[in-house]
């Protein structure tokens, strides 16, 4: 049996152990802060947490960058984030390319609308008007009016080669024609000096293409209401020499509008010495009402004065309400790439939680890892929305050069001109549009990361590594 001597307890036994946190006798004890700066921790968040550190310093936007793009175990969440990012700068990208392609859509739609049919149009009240070119006289003195023509007008049919057509004519004098640009500086065969005389017309370039016509051909009209005879009112028929083909860009004036002398107009339609109305251009179409009121004024007879908003009040209505709608609709887009970010945001922190627990065991505060999630999510956002921006505006620019390419490489019509009216596709970039599109952007992705940044900070760290 071992015996142990008394000696062996006692505090004087030079062979006995010395327990591990005993202090050497020729060192003096470590300090509590010495001891804990001793501490290292070889891990990803191993790394100075500054005593006193500013709201987003350099170490949280430090801290940020390694968790968007860490590859070692989180690739999963890795690529949440490249589909968040992704998905925000395509609904910015879309957002933008849309918008502009329809207010480029909405300006040449009414650039054409318009410069066919004039801002204002003033009717005599009843019949004909006689004595028209006293009233344009005094509509000129109106401030603001750029040109005031006086116009017979009339449908028909129009036929050559057994193929027949319905269409508009204007009657209209030379000078004016030429004068009129959207006309003038579109002609397509012939030319506007052979437009005088009782036999000349100028016909749309694709109401001549679908009879099968050139310059030069003839092409017969019909009217409804001609001679009166004793047997009732028969229709009239003439024949006319093409001198000119036009191509306005809207399809559906180039494939019915046919310009006619306004002498020979004038017999045509049976309106005497009068015009069916004048047609007037101002020098702002926004406010035409205000030009609507000067040029009552300036009429000393009694007449029906319409301006533009009111004939196509319907017409603008539907454009204006189809590009709100569809701000709102694309919108989504972004909102959906928005909640992307919170997903991602929520997985990545659970991912992270042993991290974010040393961290606060280092002497992170819930506001630091609060703030650490916050950017990690903003920047995704805030990314993508201006990598989105420069794509659509890039975008936006080559539209027609993409629509082409696409029509080349599939064979088929994208935007026929027969639906959509135009025979060139623009897009028009309104600065405003793409501030708010990029407001709305921003403030989405800065608000996605509150709700899992907030998550994060709270995560308890006894909890978080209790069984690592």
């Amino acid at each position: 049996m071992t015996t142990i001597d008394d000696d062996d307890l006692s505090g004087d036994n030079q062979g006995a152990e010395t327990p591990a946190n005993d202090v050497p006798a020729n060192e003096a004890p470590k300090s509590e802060s010495e001891s804990e700066s001793a501490f290292s921790y070889q891990s990803e968040e191993d790394d100075f947490i500054p005593n006193g550190a500013r709201p987003f310093s350099s170490f949280e936007w430090m801290m940020a960058s390694r968790y968007l793009g860490s590859k070692r175990r989180d690739g999963f969440v890795s690529a949440i984030s490249i589909i968040s990012f992704a998905g925000i700068m395509l609904g910015v990208a879309v957002l933008i390319v849309v918008m502009g392609v329809m207010n480029g859509f909405r300006t040449q739609l009414l650039d054409r609308v318009l410069g066919a049919n004039g801002h204002i149009v003033v009717h005599a009240s009843p019949g004909p008007m006689m004595s028209f070119d006293h009233w344009a006289e005094q509509v000129r003195t109106v401030d603001g009016v750029t040109r005031v023509v006086p116009i017979v007008e009339g449908q028909v049919m129009a036929s050559a080669h057994s193929i027949i057509r319905g269409a508009q004519v204007r009657g209209i004098r030379q000078g004016d024609l030429q004068s009129f640009d959207l006309v003038a500086n579109n002609i397509e065969q012939g030319n506007l000096d052979d437009f005088q005389g009782g036999r000349a017309v100028a016909v749309g370039n694709r109401l001549a293409q679908m009879m099968g016509l050139n310059q030069g051909d003839r092409i017969t009209l019909t009217a409804p209401e001609g001679d009166v005879t004793p047997f009732g009112t028969t229709p009239r028929t003439k024949s006319y020499r093409i001198a000119a083909t036009f191509e306005i860009g809207m399809s559906e004036y180039d494939a019915s509008f046919i310009y006619m002398p306004l002498a020979e107009a004038q017999l045509y339609f049976n309106t005497g010495e009068g015009v069916n109305y004048l047609e007037i251009m101002v020098d702002d179409p926004d406010s035409v009402r205000e030009y609507r009121r000067q040029v009552m004024d300036a009429i000393e007879v009694p007449a029906r004065v319409y301006d533009w908003q009111q004939i196509n009040s319907s017409f603008v209505g539907a454009l204006q309400l189809e590009r709100t709608v569809m701000f709102i609709i694309l919108t989504m887009i972004i909102l959906v790439a928005s909640l992307n970010i919170v997903s991602g945001m929520i997985m990545l922190a659970k991912d992270k939680g042993r991290g974010i627990a040393v961290l606060r065991t280092m002497g992170a505060t819930q506001g630091t890892i609060m703030r650490v999630f916050l950017i990690a999510g903003a920047r995704i956002g805030v990314l993508g929305s201006v990598v989105g921006l420069g794509l659509g505006i890039l975008f936006a620019a080559n539209i027609e050069a993409v629509r082409q390419f696409v029509m080349w490489l599939t064979g088929a019509t994208v935007f026929d001109p027969e639906v959509y009216f135009l025979t060139r596709l623009t897009a028009e970039i309104n600065n405003g549009e793409v501030a708010a599109v990029m407001v709305v952007a921003i403030t989405m992705s800065l608000l996605a990361p509150i709700y899992p940044a907030w998550r994060a900070a709270r995560l308890d760290p006894v909890e978080a590594l209790r069984y690592e």
